[in-house]
């Protein structure tokens, strides 16, 4: 296994950048949709944006003035060439190519838990957040979420648990 070693980052203004060397037997967690979910499922209530590399594929209709010189040459090959008139347009042929970019995509774009209004929170979501906090396999008895403001400016959740620890 190869060891951890910190290395000045290229092009980062700000932040810290993450390669993962992969073992053999391992190379399924380097499916982008795997990695997405992995990375939900951990951050879903942190704060700091994490981004990953992304490869998209957008396909654009492009005209091919190439094929179209390679069909002209043909015509005079064959000795079928049509005298067109100035008025008569010729069709341009179009092609679908797929081009292929690389980009971070933000994965964790949730705003944490505690961020939010009170309001706009389910039940589920209070739930999750106690269990993947506390690795409590019931849910909570209680919850008070509230926000404090003053000298000091905070916001809080508080849950009481079912069964004492």
């Amino acid at each position: 296994m190869r060891p951890a070693t910190p290395e000045e980052a290229e092009g980062l203004t700000r932040g810290t950048k993450m390669v993962l060397h992969m073992k053999d037997d391992q190379l399924e967690y380097l499916d982008e949709k795997k990695a997405k979910d992995i990375i939900r499922k951990h951050s879903e209530f942190i704060q700091f944006p994490i981004e990953l590399y992304v490869e998209k594929t957008e396909e654009k209709e492009v005209t091919d003035e190439d094929d179209e010189m390679k069909d002209e040459e043909k015509k005079e090959d064959e000795g079928k060439i049509e005298e067109e008139g100035e008025d008569k347009k010729k069709e341009k042929k179009k092609k679908k190519v797929k081009e292929v970019s690389h980009e971070f995509e933000k994965v964790n774009t949730n705003k944490p838990i505690w961020q939010r209004k009170p309001a706009d929170i389910t039940k589920e979501e209070y739930a999750s957040f106690y269990k993947s906090l506390s690795n409590d396999w019931e849910d909570h008895l209680s919850v008070k979420h509230f926000t404090v403001e003053g000298q000091l400016e905070f916001k809080a959740m508080l849950f009481t648990p079912k069964r004492a620890p």
